[in-house]
């Protein structure tokens, strides 16, 4: 596709040529790479629904979170090149199993590989909605290219401050990027909920242990620009994960920069929600707080989660 010949897909703005097997900064030639499919159990109520949420997982990721909890795909070259067809077969699949929604997680790299994708699928009788998993460092002119395919756009709003950004997202860009595509996304799709999300965006926050300050901007500025036009998931389940290579690519004024070693403790997860009244937000949900690491996925295994999460559907091993 030409569009990946002379890459400016995200934020980044690599300009890689990877159409000729040049990889940009997500990893990724212009090959759509995909390590996982299957029935997801696990996400915001809406998102699940009572048929559960068939999550399709891209590799490779434009962001590079150095505590990324699916590390052995967006930074460990996990998965296999699928082309269009076989994607919309996936997405068929998907469907027949009774799924709420087709869950693209972390495709801004892949983004007219997939629109295509679906374009095909929708074609073959794809009727439930397509959802947008994305760490939110989305560019504007690749949500122009998706309007026309997705119906929910799940966005990340990890952070809004540049210094954190850049040590842990290698991304100082980030919370300018980020806000500029969720309020494009809440142009392009209004909420709209019956017993599963139809439409809409739901603005995704992870609370990162000694940064509650952090969540605190990212409240205010989603009570500010986002309340009664998105729902809010406020997540708790950090979980201490060194990211593959992430050391290497971390370093600020020559120091390494550690991630926090340690679950939110039960004073700041009290804290964050006495944030929610504070704003006022109260269209959303929250998580229970989550220790242990049990739930991590490990994309290895043919179900990567616990059966009582998943349900695989595809592989990238079979």
């Amino acid at each position: 596709m030409p569009l990946y010949s002379h890459c400016l897909l995200c934020p980044r703005r690599c300009g890689v040529d990877r159409e000729a097997g040049f990889r940009g900064y997500c990893g990724e030639t212009a090959a759509l790479r995909l390590a996982f499919a299957g029935i997801h159990r696990g996400e915001e109520p809406p998102i699940t629904g009572k048929g559960g949420s068939g999550t399709v997982f891209v590799s490779g990721c434009n962001l590079g979170c150095a505590f990324c909890q699916n590390y052995q795909i967006s930074q460990g070259r996990i998965g296999r090149p699928v082309s269009g067809d076989e994607f919309a077969e996936i997405c068929l699949a998907l469907q027949s199993k009774g799924v709420e929604n087709i869950n693209i997680v972390t495709g801004s790299h892949a983004a007219p590989a997939l629109a295509l994708g679906v374009k095909l699928a929708r074609r073959q009788g794809l009727s439930v909605p397509v959802l947008w998993n994305s760490s939110g460092y989305d560019a504007i002119e690749v949500l122009e290219i998706l309007n026309k395919f997705v119906d929910v756009y799940l966005p990340d709003l990890k952070t809004l401050d540049s210094v954190f950004a850049a040590r842990f997202f290698n991304a100082p860009d980030y919370p300018e990027a980020a806000a500029a595509a969720i309020l494009k996304m809440m142009e392009y799709r209004e909420l709209r909920l019956d017993e599963a999300m139809l439409s809409g965006v739901m603005v995704r926050h992870l609370v990162i242990p000694g940064n509650l300050e952090n969540t605190h901007e990212v409240l205010r500025w989603f009570a500010e620009n986002c309340k009664g036009r998105a729902l809010l998931s406020l997540m708790t389940q950090y979980t201490p994960v060194q990211a593959w290579g992430s050391k290497e690519s971390r370093q600020v004024e020559a120091e390494v920069i550690e991630i926090p070693s340690r679950y939110v403790s039960k004073v700041e997860y009290e804290t964050v929600l006495s944030m929610l009244d504070e704003f006022g937000i109260d269209d959303g949900f929250y998580q229970e707080l989550v220790t242990g690491s049990d739930w991590l996925p490990d994309f290895t295994r043919p179900n990567p989660f616990s059966s009582g999460l998943s349900v695989p559907v595809w592989h990238y091993m079979r």
